[in-house]
């Protein structure tokens, strides 16, 4: 932009929204630097529509996970709140103890689910309970006064003035107020008598929250807080708990032992705890995937290895479902990173995108309706690109060769047969998920688990492999037709449940599960009217010898001939209505047509994404800036060290010449030669003595950062050298 003024000044160039920019250059990237690449804005549109409903989904998820959670807590609160409102005899008696009512609230090891957890607490608490809640964290509060600072300044909702030299105050309209529950006491007091007193149109704490709402503070990581803080901040408390209504709530990712362990006899007598545990990550990370992946809802897709990819970092590394839906939504690394985005939204970029980017295809991964409109709307080059897909060749080769020169050649043959192929695959999912959730409930209870105990070790089995071909599959076969009578009929109770909510598609099977239990049924009522009338044949039976020995043979018969029961055969029969619904409905994925388009199954790279490999990464942005920053300048050739490269860079390469012990002089002395290289000019010609002084600086900064990453240390051996702490050249 350009200005017709002569005169110095400064001038302002409003850019357009930061959001509009963000969609039309991230939207061209997706067709860009890929010849068969098409319909990038509709890609790139369809990726965000999708993303949207899936943040939607968890969120619903996630507040139904906690509903059950944060109701206990508002109970425990309206307890503790009731108690302190009507002055009870409890009250009276905790106030002369001194009690605080503390919530123990046990979140698991997922340490970094926690924060959506306690955010999303807050929120309910002040909608619901009171408008005085306050997170604390163990980093910002080292000591006491830390903490009250931060409590002051999160329950006024004002800023802090912080007096290194003089007790820390909170200003509040050019006051001072210390820092200390004496003061806290009374601005609460001040805030209730304040709202009392409004009328009701203008009372500041609307009719969702109570009156003289609790003061809530929640420690968010009980573990990680100093003994002593914890200490002297209940200590103090304790002394001011008839005063106002204070409640805390401990955030513990290990046991509530630790409380105890933190705290002395003396201090944690002053709570009144109670202990709240939420659902198990394992059992959260079960509902992501039943709500996500086992579901028609979402037609995007993970193949095996990728989805064995994320719960083997789920179970392996952190136990964080919000990482493994991170995992799961996309993988931009190259879109992202080419416009250098913030770094939330790289992180929550991790299957999707990469799918949408990689997959000129995708863009018929929608909802079965719209795919079949943009079907009619596919160019040539996108024909020829369903026709190169492996699943599609497949397809051809299974054709007379009339089908196979019409489905090479004519495009409107390729587009009818392309619309049939995603109905095809559609109706497969549909039945996919409802019978592996049947085929679950039989083998979740068998003795040693072949199929797995959870439905997703069952769901990689199933689209890996031919799952009715693997030995696991014939165990668990074996075992079923073993199962008993009782436990048989609740489980196939559970798969007409099933059936009958996934459709009207499903409606012979779930006539024929019920004839099966009808039966089952009529023949349990057989079975009492024979034992009936055995009995009384016993009973008119003589316990003598002659008896005894008749029954021993007609047992030794019935040994022999192995004849099967009603029951037996009903069993066999069940089974083996199961075996073929399993050998119609579960065929893998990869066999299905058109695969391809919605199923995601580049495992390598979401692996480079998710599993970190810090020394290569550290190296090749060191070694080769170029790799990362795509300037044009940084290119050099292999073993060469270019002047033109970040001054850590320069430092790294350097360093990598030398050995344990590294001279800085000669260190320095080779940093500015590679610096002030230009052609024409001898570096022998520059001498310690006629260095720069910004040159000197560069160096140390260099060095301090290639100190603060840990490749050296300063060396006791030698004042003027530094030790190497790293790997040789890579």
């Amino acid at each position: 932009m350009t200005t017709c003024s002569v005169s110095k000044g400064c001038f302002v160039f409003k850019p357009s929204s930061k959001k509009r920019r963000l969609c039309s250059t991230t939207a061209d990237y997706f067709s860009k630097g890929k010849n068969d690449s098409e319909d990038g804005d509709l890609r790139f549109t369809t990726c965000q529509v999708l993303w949207k409903q899936i943040n939607s989904e968890t969120e619903k998820i996630q507040e139904e996970l906690n509903k059950q959670l944060f109701d206990n807590l508002i109970h425990f609160l309206r307890q503790s709140h009731s108690e302190f409102q009507t002055k009870t005899t409890e009250w009276m008696c905790r106030m002369k103890s001194s009690e605080i009512p503390t919530a123990a609230l046990v979140l698991g090891v997922n340490v970094t689910d926690h924060d959506l957890t306690f955010k999303s607490l807050s929120e309910v608490l002040q909608d619901n309970v009171t408008p005085y809640v306050a997170s604390l964290q163990a980093k910002e509060c080292p000591g006491i006064k830390h903490l009250l600072q931060k409590l002051m300044g999160q329950l006024m909702n004002c800023c802090v003035d912080v007096d290194s030299s003089e007790e820390e105050c909170v200003s509040i309209s050019q006051k001072k107020i210390r820092c200390s529950m004496t003061s806290l006491s009374k601005w609460y007091e001040g805030v209730t008598k304040k709202t009392d007193s409004e009328t009701p149109s203008k009372k500041r704490t609307s009719s969702r929250h109570w009156q003289s709402p609790p003061v809530v503070v929640i420690f968010k990581d009980m573990e990680s807080f100093t003994t002593k803080v914890l200490q002297d901040f209940i200590v103090i408390s304790s002394q001011h708990i008839h005063e106002f209504p204070l409640v805390l709530i401990f955030g513990i990712a290990t046991s509530p032992m630790i409380i105890h362990r933190l705290l002395p006899h003396s201090v944690s007598s002053l709570l009144c705890i109670e202990l709240f545990q939420s659902l198990s990550c394992k059992e959260h990370l079960a509902t992501v995937i039943d709500k996500l992946l086992l579901t028609t809802q979402f037609p995007f897709k993970l193949s095996e290895k990728v989805l064995q990819v994320l719960i083997n970092i789920f179970l392996y590394h952190d136990f964080s479902v919000q990482n493994f839906i991170k995992g799961f939504q996309s993988d931009c690394g190259a879109v992202f990173q080419k416009y250098a985005l913030d770094l939330s939204s790289y992180v929550k970029c991790l299957s999707i995108v990469e799918h949408f980017y990689s997959q000129p295809l995708s863009v018929l991964c929608c909802q079965l309706l719209e795919a079949k409109k943009r079907i009619n709307s596919l160019s040539h080059e996108q024909c020829e690109n369903i026709r190169s897909l492996p699943s599609f060749r497949r397809y051809v080769e299974s054709q007379v060769s009339e089908k196979q020169i019409a489905l090479l050649t004519e495009d409107s043959v390729l587009k009818e047969t392309t619309q049939t192929l995603l109905e095809d695959l559609h109706s497969y999912h549909e039945n996919y998920f409802p019978v592996l959730r049947c085929l679950h409930v039989f083998t979740s209870s068998l003795p040693k688990y072949p199929l797995g105990k959870q439905i997703r070790e069952l769901h990689c089995a199933c689209l890996g492999k031919i799952v009715w071909e693997t030995d696991e599959y014939a165990s668990a076969v074996q075992l079923m037709r073993m199962l008993a009578k009782a436990e048989l009929v609740a489980i196939l109770q559970k798969c007409v449940e099933i059936f009958i909510s996934s459709g009207k598609q499903f409606s012979n099977t779930v006539e024929k599960l019920e004839e099966f239990l009808a039966r089952f049924q009529s023949l349990e009522a057989e079975t009492k009217e024979v034992q009936d009338m055995s009995s009384q044949k016993e009973l008119q039976k003589k316990t003598d010898l002659y008896h005894l020995q008749k029954t021993l043979l007609e047992l030794k018969e019935s040994r022999r001939s192995k004849k099967l029961t009603k029951f037996e055969m009903l069993r066999f029969e069940v089974v083996d209505f199961i075996d073929s619904l399993v050998r119609t409905y579960l065929a893998p994925a990869e066999m299905q047509t058109l695969n391809e388009v919605v199923y995601f199954n580049t495992a390598n790279t979401l692996r480079e994404h998710l599993n970190a490999a810090p020394r290569i990464a550290l190296h090749t942005a060191l070694n080769n800036p170029y790799c990362y920053l795509k300037n044009q300048t940084l290119k050099s050739n292999i073993g060469c060290i270019s002047n033109t490269a970040p001054d850590i860079c320069i430092a790294y390469k350097l360093h990598l010449e030398c050995g344990r012990l590294i001279n800085l002089v000669d260190w320095l002395e080779a940093f500015s030669t590679v610096v002030t290289a230009v052609e024409g000019t001898d570096p022998e010609s520059v001498t310690t003595g006629e260095m720069d002084e910004i040159i000197h600086a560069r160096f140390i900064r260099a060095v301090s950062e290639l100190e603060l990453l840990g490749f050296i240390k300063p060396s006791k051996q030698k004042t003027d050298h530094v030790a190497r702490l790293t790997w040789g050249d890579c």
